[in-house]
């Protein structure tokens, strides 16, 4: 007797059976309860989560002896031909494979004819991204203004090969990835059914392995069964799939946090006796870093109860939030140059080497070069970013500042060069502009004044650009007199006087009459008191960086170059 594949088995034969994708469940319930049914639907989503399984109950909802409906009754001559992929009107045409133009004009010569048994001849185009150019332009028409007894059924995979022309024509559903807790529930609800023992903890790792396909995660099972002998366990599902068990995880995750290379490598030689995937395992890896970053970040969010077997909780008081986006990042790296390493488990130990080389430190600190605890690193020039003498001190209480430690890319690309790019200093703090008395009007003496002035404006775009370029020349009686440079005279325009007025009306009691004069180049204005601003930070963080001590080290001690033009001062904000 021959075995009905559980995918086959258990493929939805109404509406109410689909897991998942209630969205277009609604959309087409409704259209089929008030009669209001487009005459083509375009069906997108990766494989295996229920484009051609709708279009062939949308079929029988169309064709049921008993009346169309949302609900078919799946016992009559044509629900029951359409189950079994017989019924002569449901026409399911593999774009793959019929992609002529020549195969398109059959179908729009035979949808010409009425249906032979129901109601709407319905043709079902599966991967119909797959279509030739001409055969495209031959469907058009017909696309467009059907039959009124024929309806369509696009499926794609890959929408955005689909010519324009033809979407417009269709009312599109994009169905959804399926999550984990959806294909693990649909696993445990054929499980029960079938009369099978299984542990949940297996059940988990295929959903997982399914990565959003519920037939790719039934197809899974269905080799899962034949694995275990009909006794679904982790460990034979582990086996089968090539995985790791989380506990191994964590214990790598744990060495790491300790710093501790012994440890590590030991860890790693007791997973090699497994041959496991150590692509799957870096997997694995940012897998739970991302929980730990949640628990750090995000309290109460992320499914920590799944993740037994990492200490989520004791890794996120250990690991500065910073360090773990450094570690993932590291992953993600070393999970895409596995393909590059000598061997998979080199470049795995590669990736496991390069996290060591930053380590934990008391809270507040950030992370630490490995070099700095009399250790070889594996990573050469690569410096801590240096503590700018002009920062202020942050007060045990306060949040660390941003400039303290780099980002986990900007580490990660210095990971991978063998140059050294400067990290962003932080600038001296800037003195906010005390506001005017409430009430009475701003005085106007001097060029200070009138910086004030702008600040207090909140001027924005041109106008904004037009004070900021002027120099003050006076201001009595009502009139403010300023002045450009040569060149400058186009930003002077009406409207831009009209927006200057309004805005320092507020500070001078009135809207001041403006008028300009001349002025030679070298004149104060807030323009030129940036300019030297920037220029003087950009003196300070180049001197800040050349100075620092470990800055130097890595100079001498490992040949690390500087990248010229590569320092740069961090946003006062």
């Amino acid at each position: 007797m021959s075995y009905l594949v559980l995918a086959r088995k258990w493929r939805p034969r109404r509406f109410a059976e689909l897991v998942g994708q209630e969205h277009v469940v609604r959309a087409l319930t409704n259209a089929l309860a008030t009669g209001r049914v487009h005459h083509a639907f375009l069906f997108t989503g990766t494989r295996g989560v229920g484009k051609t399984t709708i279009a062939r109950i949308f079929a029988k909802s169309l064709n049921c002896e008993r009346g169309q409906g949302a609900e078919p009754c799946g016992e009559c001559a044509t629900c029951l031909d359409i189950d079994a992929g017989r019924f002569v009107d449901l026409l399911e045409i593999d774009a793959a494979s019929n992609t002529g133009v020549d195969d398109v004009r059959e179908v729009i010569e035979n949808a010409q004819y009425m249906p032979s048994r129901g109601r709407t001849k319905v043709y079902l185009i599966d991967e119909v991204h797959m279509l030739s150019k001409p055969a495209f332009n031959a469907l058009l028409k017909t696309l467009e203004e059907p039959p009124p007894h024929v309806k369509f059924l696009l499926a794609t995979t890959d929408p955005q090969k689909l010519p324009v022309t033809v979407l417009s024509r269709c009312l599109q559903f994009n169905l959804k990835r399926l999550d984990e807790a959806q294909i693990r529930g649909q696993m445990e609800k054929i499980m029960h059914a079938e009369g099978l023992p299984f542990e949940v903890g297996a059940l988990g790792l295929l959903a997982h392995g399914a990565d959003g396909s519920l037939r790719d995660g039934l197809s899974l099972l269905d080799q899962a069964i034949a694995y275990t002998a009909g006794t679904l366990d982790e460990a034979g599902v582990r086996a089968m799939l090539g995985t790791v068990d989380r506990a191994r995880v964590g214990a790598l995750l744990a060495a790491l946090a300790a710093a501790d290379g012994a440890a590590l490598m030991r860890e790693v030689e007791e997973l090699a006796a497994f041959s496991p995937d150590y692509g799957q395992v870096l997997d694995a890896l940012a897998d739970s870093l991302h929980r730990i970053q949640l628990r750090q970040l995000v309290p109460g969010i992320g499914g920590d109860a799944d993740d037994a077997a990492v200490d989520v909780a004791g890794l996120a008081a250990q690991v500065a939030p910073e360090l773990a986006q450094l570690w993932y990042q590291m992953a993600i790296s070393g999970r895409r140059d596995l393909p590059l390493a000598p061997s998979p488990r080199t470049g795995f130990e590669m990736s496991l080497l390069r996290m060591l080389a930053f380590r934990p430190t008391a809270a507040g600190e950030g992370a630490v070069p490995l070099q700095q605890q009399k250790t070889k690193s594996p990573v050469r020039a690569f410096a801590a970013p240096p503590q700018a003498a002009s920062a202020e001190p942050a007060s045990p209480a306060a949040p660390r500042r941003a400039a303290e430690v780099p980002s986990a890319p900007a580490l990660a690309t210095a990971v991978r060069e063998p140059t050294m790019a400067a990290p962003i200093v932080a600038p001296p703090a800037m003195a906010a502009v005390p506001p005017a008395p409430a009430g009475s009007p701003r005085t106007l003496r001097d060029a200070d004044d009138w910086m004030a002035l702008i600040a207090a404006s909140g001027l924005k775009g041109p106008a904004q650009d037009l004070a900021a370029r002027a120099s003050f020349v006076g201001y009595a009686d009502g009139v403010l007199t300023l002045a450009l440079p040569t060149g400058l005279e186009h930003l002077r325009n009406p409207a831009m006087l009209g927006k200057l007025a309004d805005a320092f009306a507020g500070s001078l009691g009135a809207p001041p009459k403006i008028v300009f004069d001349t002025v030679a180049e070298g004149a104060d204005t807030m323009h030129a008191r940036h300019a030297r601003a920037r220029d003087e930070r950009q003196a300070r963080a180049e001197r800040d960086f050349n100075d620092n001590p470990t800055v130097r080290r890595y100079m001498q001690q490992f040949g690390a170059k500087l990248v010229p033009d590569s320092i740069r001062p961090a946003d006062p904000e």
